[in-house]
């Protein structure tokens, strides 16, 4: 009798709370924030120092949308012989978060395109905000802009998202990948980016077999000619193909970035020549925003193909999914929305069959993401293999590899501090 007294009295009190105004139930619903995680500044490190490097050297371009016009076509490119050391000033922008209690999520190098928005629009939203509060403020800052589908803010957005991440990180002194569920793997497995590298005839073979002996077994290999350049252009994209597989063997995976530069009849045609050697994807073909495109030359290769680093959101990657356009998505933390869309994004392909291969010219972000998911969905980290060093350049203890394999990190948030020997200048910046 008394349990069923009990079960009663508890039923109305429940009624009664149901009862309640909005604002007054969510006094006993949403535990009130601490002030030490309200957010009391965001500004902009701007870095500057000196870098060293080899002008003329791993400057190799890529066949681009733009090249339809001849007068800005570059000339065929080679690698300078005779190129010699050079020191360059260079400048790189970082994001702080900071809040009320001491709490500071950091995150860089950015874009600098990020930084007005940044500063201009999503600083005095966040201020007085719960920096813990993840998943509200990435709705509200999506929410907050009619622009916020794509672009430069989308990239500041994700700039903040990250910069959260660390900070929560650093809040419960764990690596951002323990936030997300903790690792499934011991250490994280790239693939070796290969930007920048020559693709003249007979020097991409040994190179590509020096880093494959180095330990990038997985290379990606960018096509400098698009249908500008004929049927010539078409052939040495097809003998990058072969020299490529008949060096390496058919142990090493091997994919190609056209970036965005081919049509449809083009695309078809390169694939039809180089199916036998089995390429591991062939990645944006065509501009971002034509996704029949994809689909057309999905349906006519037995190559993956691949798109995404121009992807802004999980909305975006479903319209592709849906129409069985892409096989490889390649979503960049660092511009479709911060880590929180990427696992949206994971999970999204996970049920298509698709995989993640985050693309990122830093790699901090998506590391933490690939080693928190399921390795059937994120194989692998890109790494670029001559300029990850560049975008590091003003850290501590960056994320570098020799041999295709990176140790999982262990500091709190992303662990990204500064190397204030190589800073010889910093501006914090407000606004701009």
């Amino acid at each position: 009798m008394n349990s069923r007294r009990k079960f009663m009295t508890d039923l109305a009190k429940a009624s009664c709370l149901a009862c309640l105004p909005f604002k007054t139930q969510a006094m006993f619903d949403t535990p009130l924030a601490s002030a030490d995680t309200i957010i009391d500044a965001v500004d902009v490190l701007r870095l500057s120092g000196s870098y060293k490097g080899l002008p003329g050297v791993n400057r190799q371009y890529q066949g681009q949308p733009i090249h339809v016009y001849p007068e800005l076509h570059p000339a065929p490119y080679a690698d300078d012989p005779n190129a010699k050391e050079t020191t360059s000033k260079m400048t790189q922008y970082y994001l702080r978060i900071r809040t009320k209690g001491g709490l500071t999520g950091f995150y860089g190098a950015i874009d600098p395109e990020t930084v007005p928005p940044l500063l201009n629009q999503l600083r005095p939203f966040l201020l007085g905000k719960d920096a813990t509060a993840g998943e509200t403020l990435w709705d509200q800052m999506y929410r907050n802009n009619r622009h916020s589908r794509a672009g430069h803010y989308m990239m500041a957005l994700s700039a903040v998202d990250n910069a959260l991440w660390d900070l929560r990180g650093k809040k419960y002194n764990v690596p951002v990948y323990e936030l997300l569920g903790g690792p499934t793997r011991k250490e994280a497995r790239v693939y070796g980016s290969c930007l920048g590298f020559t693709v003249e005839k007979g020097k991409v073979g040994p190179r590509a077999k020096q880093l494959y002996n180095d330990g990038f077994v997985h290379q990606k290999w960018f096509l400098a000619y698009s249908p500008s350049d004929g049927n010539a252009g078409l052939k040495r994209n097809i003998e990058l193909v072969e020299e490529l597989r008949e060096t390496l063997g058919f142990d090493a995976e091997i994919m190609f970035d056209a970036f965005m530069a081919w049509d449809v009849p083009y695309a078809i045609e390169w694939c039809k020549a180089v199916e036998k050697y089995r390429p591991y994807w062939i990645e944006e073909a065509f501009p971002t925003d034509r996704p029949e495109n994809f689909a057309q030359l999905s349906r006519s290769t037995s190559i993956p193909v691949a798109s995404g680093e121009h992807f802004y959101s999980r909305w975006e990657v479903l319209n592709f999914l849906k129409g069985d356009a892409i096989k490889i998505v390649q979503a960049d933390p660092e511009w479709c929305g911060g880590v929180s869309e990427l696992v949206k994004i994971c999970h999204l392909a996970s049920t298509f069959g698709a995989k993640v291969f985050p693309h990122g010219h830093s790699i901090q972000a998506a590391l933490h993401v690939v080693v928190s998911q399921s390795p059937e969905v994120c194989p692998l980290v890109e790494y670029l293999i001559a300029h990850v060093e560049h975008k590091m350049h003003f850290q501590k203890e960056p994320l570098l590899t020799n041999n295709g394999i990176i140790k999982l990190p262990t500091k709190p948030g992303f662990g990204i501090e500064l190397d204030t020997s190589k800073v010889e200048g910093q501006e914090v910046l407000t606004k701009i």
